[in-house]
């Protein structure tokens, strides 16, 4: 019982203890000071507190007159209560920037706020509601609980959450494609890139009949990318690139018709080049091709003049992931030096030919490559066809060379297995035959034959500095004639391009093939060929290439031999992306074991490259 009545007696004294202190807390000064701000819902104090009024912004503010007599001035006050006049400060630094403006003396509003920190010379209080003479400025309170300006504006309706985030489309049923900007140059990797010349007249069978000047110049007339600053831009044709360059050169020829020193005549020489290289822009697929032409006018040596063109265009066809289908056109135009071993038949040796017979190889090739993970099979069918034009002699005499003009049917199979995407090697099983027009030639023999070739290589690109294929094989030829004899050969085949350094590139290309020809006798030309060049930038808008080739025919059969070199040096001042200036220098020479077939030549040009 003792300790249930101590229990109540200590919660009585509580109770009573803070009844106390809410009492006291009510009847402090500080509390009867303060003011809450405007009302969201009625736009007025919810409460002014002691000694404030509502001004006519509906902010608080301090009474002129307060209760106990006292009276407001502008910085001094008088007994009787009238203003002074002085600086008003104090006040309007709790003011609003959108309260009214404080009306002149005289014309002073009850309620407006003119707050001073100092008291009059009674004693008294400016302002509150305090009036002890200790009280000279306003409460920290009532400082920090100074209203806000008020709000400017209406209320929006305005949306103010967007999606932020959208899901991304399916890739596989739309894929993005990138369309190449017009007026940026072409990366090196975007630019067409074709194989040489030598690759695709392998298996050709007028390989040997060209001039080691000439192949050497088809392959240097595909330039090594050059600096991205001077780099051509090209022509943006619905999804295709297309870079077209003209060239005009002048210069001296000393031995334009090729032929043996007793009959070579020099010449001024004015060459005429064109070509155009077009790329695809597509997402899947491609089509691209590289088409050249040119023209060398010789004035002082009519015959001579002559023309040259080469080209090759090709088409993939992505049929589904593992499958692709491609196709691919070529051709090349040239002419037969006139002291061709080929044109000097029945001991004409003495009468040589009076222009430059035409020569024109052109064919297409079909193909598709399977891959099976790793291993790809290719199977590829080609048609070939070679055309050998009339040649007049000297002595009025027409050798009519219908029956050098032959068809070539082609297959080959390859079979590559890829160890790294740097490294593949390959196997190539390539059979083909060929078919004269003419039954007989001139001499009455049967030169159709048939071709097997086995070739062991790889293609790869070694730290992106060493790309290309190599290959090495052998190869054998039947000829349906019993007085031809078979011939069995090595193969080599090449492409390959060498970045030495961000400056030099190397690009080697070799080739072996059996070239025909109608000597008597003879079954068929055995023909080696090589370019090597080497464009060195000295500057990024200067650069020089030195080139050299080399070319040997082995007769079959008989015992003529042509060994022929060539070398050349070329230099590049680029002034703008459009505009090259270009010097070039080509000596080439034949020795040959026929009478009237050596021959030297030596050119110089100086032209312009346009890239419009």
């Amino acid at each position: 019982m003792r300790t249930a009545r101590t229990d109540r007696r200590g919660r009585h004294e509580k109770r009573l203890a803070y009844a106390a202190l809410a009492l006291a807390f009510a009847t402090s000064p500080t509390a009867a000071q303060r003011f809450d701000a405007i009302s969201p819902v009625t736009g007025q104090p919810d409460n002014p507190g002691s000694g404030l009024d509502t001004a006519p912004n509906g902010l608080p503010a301090l009474r002129r007159r307060l209760p106990d007599g006292g009276s407001l001035d502008g910085g001094r006050a008088s007994p009787s209560g009238d203003t002074a006049g002085g600086d008003q400060i104090g006040g309007d630094s709790l003011r609003s920037p959108l309260s009214p403006p404080i009306p002149a003396q005289g014309q002073t509003q009850p309620g407006t706020s003119q707050l001073d920190t100092r008291a009059t010379s009674g004693g008294q209080r400016t302002g509150g509601s305090s009036t002890a003479p200790s009280n000279l400025a306003p409460s920290a309170l009532l400082r920090n609980r100074a209203a806000p300006p008020r709000r400017l504006g209406s209320a929006t309706r305005r949306i103010t959450q967007e999606i932020t985030q959208v899901p991304p489309p399916a890739i596989g049923l739309t894929p993005i494609i990138q369309q190449p900007v017009v007026g940026v140059p072409l990366p090196p990797q975007a630019a067409p890139q074709f194989r040489p010349i030598l690759p695709l007249l392998a298996n050709t069978p007028a390989l040997g009949l060209l001039t080691p000047g000439f192949i050497l110049g088809t392959d240097l007339a595909r330039p090594i990318p050059t600096d991205p600053a001077y780099a051509p831009i090209g022509y943006q044709v619905g999804s295709f690139t297309i870079l077209p360059s003209f060239a005009q050169s002048l210069g001296y020829d000393s031995n334009p018709d090729q032929t043996s020193r007793q009959y070579a005549k020099g010449s001024v020489a004015l060459r005429t080049d064109a070509a155009v290289d077009f790329q695809s822009n597509w997402a899947s697929s491609s089509l691209q091709g590289s088409l050249r032409g040119a023209y060398l006018e010789t004035p002082q040596n009519e015959a001579a003049s002559r023309p040259a063109a080469d080209g090759v265009v090709r088409y993939r066809l992505d049929a589904d992931r593992d499958l692709h289908i491609d196709a691919e056109g070529r051709f090349l135009v040239d002419t037969q030096r006139t002291g061709n071993p080929n044109l000097q038949v029945a001991n004409l040796q003495a009468a040589t030919a009076t222009g430059r017979p035409l020569l024109a190889v052109y064919g297409a090739s079909l193909g598709a490559t399977e891959t099976f993970n790793r291993l790809s099979v290719t199977l590829r069918g080609s048609i070939d066809r070679s055309e050998f034009d009339n040649a007049r002699l000297s002595d009025g005499t027409i050798i009519n060379q219908a029956d050098r003009n032959l068809n070539q049917y082609s297959l080959q199979l390859r079979t590559a297995y890829e160890v790294n995407p740097d490294f593949s090697p390959f196997i190539d099983i390539l059979g083909d035959t060929r078919v004269y027009d003419l039954r007989r030639d001139q001499n009455g023999i049967r030169r159709d034959s048939d071709g097997i070739s086995l070739l062991v290589g790889a293609s790869f690109g070694l730290l992106r500095t060493l790309t290309g294929e190599i290959s090495a094989g052998v190869q054998h030829r039947e000829y349906v004639d019993p007085s031809l004899r078979s011939i069995d050969a090595p193969l080599i085949n090449a492409a390959l391009v060498w970045s030495m350094s961000p400056l030099t590139t190397v690009r080697l290309t070799a080739a072996t093939g059996i070239t025909e020809t109608t000597i008597p006798g003879s079954s068929g030309i055995l023909t080696d060929v090589a370019t090597l060049e080497v464009q060195h930038d000295l500057f990024r808008n200067l650069s020089i290439v030195l080139g050299g080739s080399f070319l040997r025919n082995d007769y079959q059969g008989s015992t003529i031999r042509e060994n022929g070199v060539s070398a050349t040096a070329r230099l590049d001042y680029h002034l703008t992306r459009w505009l090259t200036l270009r010097g070039t220098y080509i000596y080439q020479e034949i020795h040959s074991t026929v009478a009237g077939a050596s021959f030297s030549d030596n050119t110089l040009l100086f032209g312009v490259r346009v890239n419009p």
